[in-house]
């Protein structure tokens, strides 16, 4: 396979602030918007081809005892690997439950950002996703949930989306200390899935860690991490980030070096465009990453460099992109809004309804699609 640089990543506080940079420095209203949001390209809808509970109780050995609501967060965290798994897949889940759609559409907390995380929850709600996304927030770390939140957090953040008749579907939650030992990032590591699986996330995202020279370390800690996932039920996958993860090709590098069948791409077309100042499409990218898809978070880009936009507004052709995905075999899955345009709460929901119903459109059969675009 052709070797591809490994070029320099930004470190996990430098990517944090590059974030913050992506997400709070733009004003909260639309006259206000940067220069990076005042370009715009084109966009295709595109035909999809049609194709063919938890079980967390009591122990029974003590049932006069009070059940504490720590107690129970605990131990529905220690029973919670298999039956989040049994429950969230479709050949094992239980009689009468319904299966999940073919595509899972949804949306991160990111959009709402500037606003405490249940504000972002009632506004994906509000938009009429049924899937959430758990990333940031107005936290001190900007991260709803990190390596140092505790089991008790992340349930509670899993209780407040399922309350709004959501349903987890991916988590991010920074990096683990991968740069102190591989030992230590074993642990960190292991600390996030155990944080996927007390949230209810099936998915734990991962982004990469600045160092080059951590490139070996880092996919040996995901290596020795991905049989403990496994048994928890959680998948481990990975989104191009810049550094060495910002192509198809680097990702599909590092899934190749780990080996495992638990460790796939999380793919984000926005993030292609914007690690190469708009150089690369990802049209052109999404080839590389053939059958290694798990899920995609759904990112638009505007020249010179702007994310924050509303899903369909921008350069990302998503028709040609979802039909590359599709022919790499990603025919049903996630799909989850990461980045809409900035404004008040209302104005973000507002920008969120417009996502969902353009991925709406855009996954309905080609006899059932409207001859519409959302430019």
């Amino acid at each position: 396979m052709k070797e591809f640089p490994l070029t320099p990543a930004l470190s996990p506080s430098e990517g944090a602030r590059e974030n913050r940079r992506q997400s709070k420095s733009t004003p909260a209203t639309d006259s206000g918007r940067t220069a990076h949001e005042k370009s715009s390209g084109r966009q295709h809808l595109f035909p999809l081809p049609r194709r063919g509970g938890e079980s967390q109780g009591e122990g029974a050995t003590t049932p006069a005892k009070p059940t504490s609501r720590r107690r129970f967060l605990r131990q529905s965290f220690l029973v919670g690997g298999a039956a989040w798994a049994a429950s969230q897949t479709v050949a094992c889940r239980a009689p009468g439950q319904a299966p999940e759609p073919r595509w899972q559409i949804g949306c991160y907390t990111r959009p709402w950002d500037q606003f405490e995380y249940r504000t972002a929850l009632d506004g994906i709600a509000e938009a009429g996703f049924k899937y959430a996304g758990i990333m940031t927030a107005k936290t001190k770390t900007w991260l709803l949930l990190t390596v140092d939140s505790s089991l008790e957090d992340a349930a509670t953040v899993g209780e407040e989306i399922r309350k709004r008749g959501l349903k987890p579907a991916s988590l991010y939650a920074g990096e683990f200390p991968v740069a102190a030992s591989i030992a230590a990032g074993v642990e960190g590591l292991q600390k996030l899935i155990n944080l996927s699986v007390a949230c209810g996330a099936p998915n734990l995202m991962l982004a990469g860690v600045g160092d080059v020279k951590l490139y070996d370390t880092y996919f040996k800690v995901i290596a020795e991490g991905c049989d403990y996932a496994a048994a928890k039920g959680v998948g481990l996958s990975m989104k191009p980030h810049g550094g060495f993860i910002a192509t198809g090709a680097q990702l599909r590098q590092g899934i190749e070096r780990v080996g495992h069948k638990n460790f796939r791409v999380w793919y984000d077309p926005g993030n292609i465009f914007y690690y190469s100042d708009g150089k690369l499409d990802p049209v052109n990218d999404v080839a590389s990453v053939a059958g290694l898809v798990a899920g995609v978070s759904v990112k638009d880009f505007r020249l010179p460099k702007e994310v924050l936009v509303t899903p369909g507004t921008g350069m990302v052709d998503f028709r040609r992109v979802f039909e590359g995905l599709q022919q790499g075999g990603f025919r049903r899955g996630p799909l989850l809004v990461e980045c809409l345009e900035r404004g008040d709460a209302a104005k973000v929901t507002a920008e969120a309804v417009k996502a969902r119903q353009f991925l709406e459109e855009l996954t309905k059969p080609r006899r059932d699609q409207k001859a519409t675009s959302y430019r």
